[in-house]
């Protein structure tokens, strides 16, 4: 009770030194608006549609980005960890490929798959897929020798070995990578939507895109604050119980 208190008291303080700011003109109001002006913004967005639709159409691309990213990095860093040749081609590969900012992969997507929805989940799919690999990777080395061999001991096969022994071992990592991937994915999926127009459906990046183009900091703030709250719920409703229960199940919790 009182960490959350104190939480509140300093979102509440935050916005009241942006009240201040505003009404003490250290910034012209054009490029920094009051939050009374954003949230009427906000209000407006969402009395219209435009809010939830944008809300929707990005989180349908992010989603199916994101999951096609999973299902292609979890084995993928399970191969790289499994044979050397793999760790020193694919794993340094990853390694390369992560350090990549996500707008890179934009161009690149628009040569392909021109404007469509193709070129925003490729954006996606390769800033997901790589941090994937990499955690996946990294959780699988650091599972102690010991486990592969208590479970050879009680005749496990090479099979079940991988299934029931190490991989929930390495699930912390991949749990971790998981939420990286997913952050990498929004950057990816805001720097798509920025660049590429779809007239069949406008997502948040446009959104902020065009509050760019008109100077309505009032609209460019307001969706920069509604793509950080999706990315807080994500976590505290997905991300965060799931390494507490990893955490208290492999007896790592502090």
């Amino acid at each position: 009770m009182k960490r959350a208190f104190l939480s509140l008291l300093f979102f509440v303080g935050l916005l009241l030194v942006w009240e201040g700011v505003t009404r003490l003109r250290l910034w012209s109001p054009v490029l920094l608006p009051a939050p009374m002006k954003v949230a009427g913004y906000l209000q407006s967005a969402a009395s219209d549609g435009t809010l939830w639709t944008a809300i929707w159409v990005t989180l349908k691309r992010l989603v199916i980005g994101y999951l096609i990213g999973l299902a292609g990095g979890i084995p993928l860093g399970l191969l790289t960890a499994r044979w050397r040749v793999l760790h020193d081609t694919i794993g340094t590969l990853a390694l390369g490929l992560q350090t990549l900012p996500s707008v890179c992969w934009v161009p690149l997507a628009l040569l392909w798959f021109g404007q469509s929805e193709a070129a925003m989940l490729f954006v996606v799919v390769m800033g997901t897929l790589w941090s994937v690999v990499i955690a996946t990777d990294t959780g699988v080395q650091h599972v102690p020798p010991i486990y592969r061999r208590a479970a050879l001991t009680m005749g496990a096969k090479s099979v079940s070995i991988w299934l029931r022994v190490i991989l929930p071992a390495a699930l912390p990592f991949i749990v971790s990578g998981m939420k990286q991937g997913w952050a990498f994915a929004w950057r990816s999926l805001m720097a798509a939507e920025i660049f590429v127009t779809i007239l069949s459906g406008f997502g948040l990046g446009q959104l902020l895109h065009y509050g760019r183009e008109l100077n309505a900091m009032d609209q460019v703030i307001a969706v920069m604050f509604v793509i950080v709250l999706i990315g807080l719920l994500a976590d505290k409703t997905f991300f965060a119980p799931a390494e507490r229960f990893l955490h208290r199940r492999w007896g790592t919790a502090q």
